[in-house]
């Protein structure tokens, strides 16, 4: 069976995510660390003890192959592409193998300007159309990962 997890720390679509997920009756587990803890009717909470990326390892670690994945974070969607997962961010768009590597350099290069004292724009403030954007994208996942 089919398997949502999603890093729920500063997460914006987790109800949202729940709503899809239970038209698809799958189960939902929400990741999150002692800082983020929240609980929702209809998913399971996974709470992990707060530190850098220690939702990522726990999340990864209960990840099977064909579970769907809801994170922002592209190091963890590297990770459960490599465990034969799904990965998608709060915008809809799916992580795959065609663009993984792209998002893993530019994550690198914004990194590298930061430690050299640079400063980049931050994320513009979310909208309706994202959040029809994910559902949307998410919908047509779930109708892929529970194809038999």
């Amino acid at each position: 069976m089919v398997s949502v997890l999603v890093d729920a720390d500063g997460c914006p679509v987790v109800d949202l995510t729940i709503a899809v997920a239970k038209k698809f009756n799958l189960k939902i587990t929400l990741l999150c660390d002692t800082a983020h803890y929240m609980q929702r009717e209809g998913a399971e909470t996974v709470m992990v003890s707060k530190g850098a990326d220690a939702v990522d390892f726990v999340l990864v670690n209960r990840v099977k192959k064909g579970d769907i994945v809801v994170t922002q974070d592209y190091g963890l969607a590297a990770m459960v592409l490599a465990k034969q997962g799904f990965a998608i961010d709060q915008n809809g768009r799916w992580y795959t193998a065609e663009n993984i590597d792209q998002l893993l350099d530019s994550r690198h290069m914004s990194k590298k300007i930061r430690q050299a004292g640079g400063r980049l724009k931050g994320p513009r403030k979310r909208q309706k159309e994202d959040n029809e954007k994910f559902e949307r994208g998410f919908t047509e996942l779930c109708k892929v990962a529970t194809k038999d």
